[in-house]
């Protein structure tokens, strides 16, 4: 075989090789970074502003920032709305770039009735509380659960009965249930120690009270928008949450999958149905949502991993 017919066939061997690279995804990124995450738009304008040296990268139509927060590599995207496109984008992430940690930043509703509006809570675990049973009604008012299910002990809502869910992980191949999903301890323990001024105006739009800094406690999720004042109460009296929201328990899920620490900033833009008047989100989420990403840098700052 001549020289030049040698330089054909590796020239034909190297773009098959490519075309086949194509189809499957892009090479891990090399950098460790943090990813930080935000639901929907409104609630990652901020940190946006702040991120420095950005690039963006679109994969299966989402958009990865990559650049620094607070001086700490970061990649920057929307998990988009709801369980589902929390966890699909929250995986997407881990497959695609060398991700350290998850930090989530966002709104939520208020359950808790101790707290108020513009409070930034930290949750120390979260849990999906509308994983539940549909369960027959028996009598009026009275609702029966099949006698094969024997996960659901939380106190019921009606016909709904909330169960764990199933789980596994590289680490625990084995399947198990569970419900709550812990944050991780060290990253916990750094939010316990900030100082951070919260604000309690944003475009023309004031509260009453000064917002606070919770840290601990427990947060829920599911794919509901919740304004319901019983269900609300109900809540909070089955699984102690302060707040609730429609991701996070997703993400945090995702990440003990993956053996990735992570942690979640939660403001409350509203009172999931406990105010008095209308739902309060239309008015206050540009508020909480700034909060929020306050709290989350100011956290990257202090940080010490």
């Amino acid at each position: 075989m001549n020289s030049f017919r040698r330089f054909l066939l590796a020239l034909a061997a190297s773009a098959a090789l490519a075309g086949c690279a194509g189809m499957g995804p892009p090479p891990v990124a090399d950098t460790p970074r943090i990813a930080v995450m935000s639901a929907f738009e409104p609630e990652l304008v901020l940190l946006r502003q702040k991120l420095q040296d950005a690039r963006t990268t679109r994969i299966n139509g989402v958009e990865f920032h990559t650049g620094t927060l607070q001086g700490r590599p970061v990649v920057l995207f929307l998990s988009g709305i709801s369980m589902t496109n929390a966890t699909m984008n929250t995986q997407l992430a881990l497959d695609r770039f060398k991700v350290s940690h998850v930090v989530f930043s966002g709104i939520a509703g208020g359950v808790n009735p101790n707290l108020s509006i513009g409070d930034v809570t930290v949750p120390a675990q979260w849990g999906q509380y509308l994983e539940v049973l549909m369960a027959k009604e028996a009598a009026p008012g009275r609702y029966e659960k099949p006698p094969f299910i024997q996960d659901a002990t939380l106190p019921n809502f009606g016909m709904m009965f909330p169960r764990p869910v199933e789980f596994r992980s590289a680490a625990q191949p084995q399947v198990t249930r569970r419900f709550w999903f812990e944050v991780d301890p060290g990253m916990l323990a750094a939010a316990r120690t900030m100082k951070v001024d919260l604000a309690a105006c944003a475009a023309g739009t004031c509260l009453r009270h000064a917002p606070r800094l919770v840290v601990g406690g427990n947060g829920v999720s599911g794919q509901a928008f919740m304004d319901n004042k019983a269900f609300r109460e109900y809540t909070f009296a089955t699984f102690q949450a302060n707040v609730l929201d429609m991701e996070t328990a997703a993400v945090g899920m995702v990440a003990h999958a993956n053996g990735v620490p992570y942690l979640a900033f939660r403001s409350l833009s509203d009172l999931a149905g406990g105010g008095e008047g209308a739902n309060e989100m239309g008015t206050f989420m540009r508020l909480a949502a700034d909060n929020s990403a306050q709290v989350l840098l100011a956290f990257l700052a202090q940080w010490k991993p």
